[in-house]
């Protein structure tokens, strides 16, 4: 599939090159729906996660779940360095029908995972 604002690649595990394929197909339509909504761009810090990824990210310390939404596709972290930008990031992922987000200093985690509730935290 083709999106107007993102490339597979930018969802890729760091340790396995094209795994953005992985990627659910309904949470890309709705994250570049997202980004059209927004009006400024959304940089990807963390999309698809293979297992041994999100292993390491535990062992190293990071809060990184045992059963991320990232390992099945259907999660991103969207890099964000000011209000300005976090509340229209906000705003438009809940527009477009996005339920569960993490609000960090640097970033906002968005999924889509159905076995999970509507849900917004702080890291």
């Amino acid at each position: 599939m083709k999106y107007k604002y993102f490339d597979l690649t930018e969802f890729d595990s760091p340790d396995e090159p094209g795994s953005g394929k992985h990627m659910q197909h309904e949470f890309l339509k709705m994250l570049d729906l997202a980004r059209e909504e927004a009006g400024i761009p959304f940089k990807i810090t963390s999309g698809f996660r293979t297992d041994a990824y999100n292993k390491d990210l535990l062992k190293r310390g990071y809060k990184a779940s045992k059963n991320s939404s990232h390992l099945s596709g259907c999660a991103a972290d969207i890099a964000c360095s000011s209000s300005e930008k976090r509340i229209k990031i906000v705003k438009a992922l809940i527009k477009v029908g996005y339920t569960r987000l993490g609000i960090a200093k640097s970033f906002i985690h968005v999924d889509n995972d159905p076995s999970k509730s509507d849900a917004i935290w702080l890291y």
